[in-house]
């Protein structure tokens, strides 16, 4: 093969460097060097999947319980035909279930223990073609919620909190007051626990209750339903699909997706993402400036072959090229070393976390504390080829000055000490 000589030369200067003290030291490091290009990458790959895979498992997680959109009465008061609002809505090719709701805020009381909850009546029936909770749910649980019944459904962890168990009886403080000639008295209520469900989202498995929409409706004194919520064939569309309902329907109601109701919390990973990524993209270019120390040296070390190479008819451009390719040969290595151990972890993390775990006998993610209680991880592409990209664009830009600067070399200077 006819390979040029900048490269070939430029290759065996990556390879050698071994034989004596002064090239042994400049092989460690170029050796550290290629070592912290890879850890960073590493990193930023790793870091970069698990809050892909965080954000991923508590967005699975949220959209198990919660409707794509919701569509509701502005004033907060019942639809006026639930049926025909669900009906248009389904004219949208993208919904493919509709469930009708009513949702407020109340205290949930057991004894001396009291608990804020938002209190969600449903129609079981409707609600499995909505939510993936309600679906698993139906036969079982959610069956047991009938209009008259007044049975209520508690989150485990908010059974918990209670301490009530199925068949217990809980009482509701409804949100306003019921006048009466000794004044405003709260609206009081006693239900039965019929079951309890585990969404995996503490958030909701410790806030939320659900009840049957029929005794919803007289415990909250309203018409009916207050809205329907809606499931669709693509949940990422929910916006848009909310936007297009909006102008269809008109100002008479309010239509809002899971994307703008937990709106505050995904900035938040995304804002943070963002700065990982600028924080461990800061090592990345540490280690891949050590790329100038290591070529500084090696340009010094080589005086005496630059001049051969000049002399034997070799470019100022050729000698730049040569030593280009010692650094960015450091960098591509580095680069594919850390994105191979980066993707390693990443696809392994759950299990790797969990041994850890078990060595150090703690856990990372409690789920008292955090919404999820194991190590998730999402590699994506979007994510590791700009990490690549910067990787070796750094490790590039790194060779520029030291190759110009062999480059420079006068071959009388160079050979006068030799």
């Amino acid at each position: 093969m006819n390979i040029p000589f900048e490269l070939q030369i430029g290759w065996r200067y990556t390879r050698a460097g071994r034989s004596g003290r002064r090239n042994g030291f400049i092989s460690f490091i170029s050796m550290v060097s290629m070592l912290g290009i890879a850890l960073g990458v590493a990193a930023l790959i790793i870091v970069l999947s698990v809050m892909n895979g965080f954000q991923k498992e508590v967005r699975d997680r949220m959209l198990s319980v919660i409707a794509h959109v919701e569509i509701y009465q502005a004033q907060g008061e019942a639809l006026a035909d639930w049926q025909a609002t669900a009906a248009e809505a389904r004219r949208n090719e993208q919904v493919v279930g509709a469930a009708p709701f009513i949702a407020t805020q109340a205290l949930i009381a057991r004894g001396d223990d009291m608990r804020g909850a938002i209190v969600r009546g449903i129609s079981p029936a409707e609600e499995a073609t909505v939510t993936a909770l309600a679906a698993q749910l139906r036969d079982t649980t959610l069956a047991q919620l009938v209009s008259g019944g007044w049975g209520i459904v508690l989150g485990g962890e908010l059974a918990r909190g209670l301490g009530v168990k199925v068949g217990d009886r809980v009482t509701i403080v409804a949100p306003g007051g019921q006048f009466t000639p000794a004044g405003v008295v709260p609206r009081l209520k006693q239900l039965t626990l019929v079951g309890t469900f585990e969404a995996g989202h503490f958030e909701y498995d410790s806030g939320l209750a659900l009840m049957h929409v029929d005794d919803a409706a007289r415990l909250f004194r309203v018409a009916g339903p207050t809205g329907v919520q809606l499931r669709l064939k693509d949940a990422q569309q929910a916006h848009e699909v909310a936007d297009e309902m909006q102008l269809r329907l008109g100002d008479s109601v309010r239509i809002t997706d899971w994307t703008r109701t937990n709106r505050n919390w995904f900035q938040a990973v995304q804002i943070e993402k963002r700065l990982m990524f600028i924080i461990l993209t800061l090592i990345v270019a540490v280690a891949a400036f050590n790329l100038v120390s290591t070529l500084v040296m090696t340009v010094t070390d080589k005086q005496a072959d630059i001049a051969i190479l000049r002399t034997l008819g070799a470019s100022p451009r050729s000698i730049m090229t040569i030593f280009m390719v010692q650094g960015a040969a450091s960098g591509v290595i580095g680069t594919l070393v850390g994105m191979g151990l980066g993707l390693l972890v990443a696809f392994n993390v759950d299990v790797i976390v969990p041994a850890i775990e078990r060595a150090l006998h703690m856990s990372f993610l409690p789920g008292s504390v955090y919404l999820i209680s194991h190590m998730p991880s999402d590699p994506q592409s979007a994510d590791i080829l700009p990490v690549v990209a910067i990787s070796l664009a750094l490790a590039f830009v790194a060779t520029v000055y030291p190759s110009w600067r062999a480059s420079r070399v006068q071959p009388a200077e160079a050979l006068r000490h030799e």
